[in-house]
C-alpha cells in the first residue's frame, strides 16, 4: 500500500514516527547521545516554532508528539532533526549510507481529550512496554517522562559543525566542543490540557506514569517476563537488530469517536480529490494548477517529445 498524502489540518496535533534502517540500534543510548538528540531537538524548536509536547528516543525508533502551524513547518522540522541525528550518528558508529529507512510517518490526532491522552501514554509507556525496563525513569535514552512529571526543562547540547569546519578550514586547531551550546527544549501541554495549572499538568502525567507501570507489571507477571535491564541496552551491539520488527498498517488518524474519525475522513477525502485535480491540470500545462492548501506540489510537469 502506498503512503497517505501529506495532510495535516492547521494547527492540529501530530504523532511523529521515524525507524532505523532494518531497525538496527543506531540510536543507542549514551550519555553523549542523549545530550546529542535533546540539543538537535531543541536547535530545530529555535528554528522553527513547533510545539513539543513529548519525545522519547529509543534504540532504533523515536516518537514525537508535536503541534507544528501547518504540514510545511512539519516537514521542515522533521528534516532538520532527522538530517542532524543520521549526521551525529553516522559518526558516533562509523556509518556509512541512509540511517532510517524512509521518510517520517505522521499521524494527526484528533481535538478529542481521550484521543490525545492516548497517544501521550502511548509515547510515555515506550521503553517499559516492550520489557525494556520496569519503570519509564529507568530508561537510559532521551525520554520526556522526568521533564513533565517535574516540570524541569530537557537540556541538550547543539554542535554548530558549519562554525567548527570553517574554523579548521582557516587553519585553527579546534576541536567540535569548542563550538558546543547548551538548549533547552520547551515542553508545552497537550492541546486538551493547555488550560490547565502546571501543578495539575503533573500530576496527572504523573498518574499516567503509575497505571503504565502498573499495566505492565502485572502483564510481565501473566507471561512469565522480565525486563533487559539497563546494563544489557547500553552494551547491545549498535548493528544489531530486533529478531523480529512489528510491521502494522499506520492508521489515518488516531481517534477517539467514529464521528470524528469519519470527519477526518471526508476532510482527507476532499483533500486527495482537489490534489489529483490539480495534477491532471498541471499535466496539461495550466498555468495555476491550483493545488489545495497545504499540499507538496511537484515541479512543472516534463513535456516529452512531440
Amino acid at each position: 500500500m502506498g503512503r497517505h498524502l501529506r495532510f495535516h489540518p492547521q494547527g492540529s496535533l501530530v504523532e511523529v514516527t521515524a525507524r532505523t534502517i532494518q531497525g538496527r540500534f543506531l540510536l543507542q543510548p549514551g550519555p553523549r547521545w542523549n545530550e546529542t538528540f535533546v540539543g538537535v531537538l531543541a536547535r530545530a524548536q529555535q528554528l522553527f516554532p513547533v510545539k513539543i509536547h513529548g519525545f522519547v528516543c529509543l534504540s532504533n525508533h523515536l516518537h514525537l508528539l508535536l503541534t507544528p502551524c501547518d504540514a510545511h513547518e512539519l516537514a521542515s522540522f522533521m528534516g532538520h532533526v532527522l538530517a542532524n541525528l543520521s549526521k551525529e550518528a553516522a559518526r558516533r558508529h562509523d556509518w556509512r549510507g541512509p540511517l532510517f529507512e524512509r521518510r517520517y510517518q505522521s499521524i494527526s490526532v484528533t481535538g478529542e481529550e481521550a484521543a490525545q491522552v492516548a497517544r501521550l501514554r502511548y509515547l510515555l509507556a515506550h521503553g517499559v512496554k516492550e520489557n525494556l525496563v520496569g519503570r519509564v525513569e529507568e530508561w537510559p535514552g532521551p525520554h520526556c517522562a522526568r521533564n513533565l512529571r517535574t516540570g524541569k526543562p530537557a537540556r541538550g547540547v547543539w554542535v554548530s559543525r558549519a562554525r567548527y569546519w570553517a574554523a579548521r578550514n582557516r587553519g585553527k586547531r579546534v576541536k567540535p566542543e569548542d563550538f558546543a551550546s547548551d538548549y533547552d527544549i520547551s515542553l508545552a501541554p497537550l492541546p486538551c490540557w493547555a488550560d490547565l495549572p502546571e501543578p495539575l499538568y503533573r500530576r496527572r502525567v504523573s498518574e499516567l506514569l503509575l497505571a503504565i507501570h502498573e499495566e505492565a507489571r502485572k502483564r510481565r507477571l501473566q507471561e512469565g517476563k522480565s525486563t533487559l535491564g539497563v546494563e544489557a541496552i547500553l552494551n547491545q551491539a549498535p548493528l544489531d537488530r530486533p529478531s523480529e520488527l512489528k510491521r502494522r498498517t499506520a492508521p489515518l488518524v488516531h481517534a477517539a469517536s467514529r464521528r470524528r474519525r469519519n470527519e477526518y475522513r471526508t476532510l482527507y477525502a476532499e483533500f486527495v480529490t482537489a490534489f489529483y485535480q490539480a495534477i491532471e491540470r498541471l499535466r496539461a500545462n495550466l498555468i495555476d494548477p491550483r493545488f489545495p492548501p497545504g499540499a507538496f506540489f511537484p515541479p512543472r510537469a516534463f513535456a516529452g517529445p512531440g
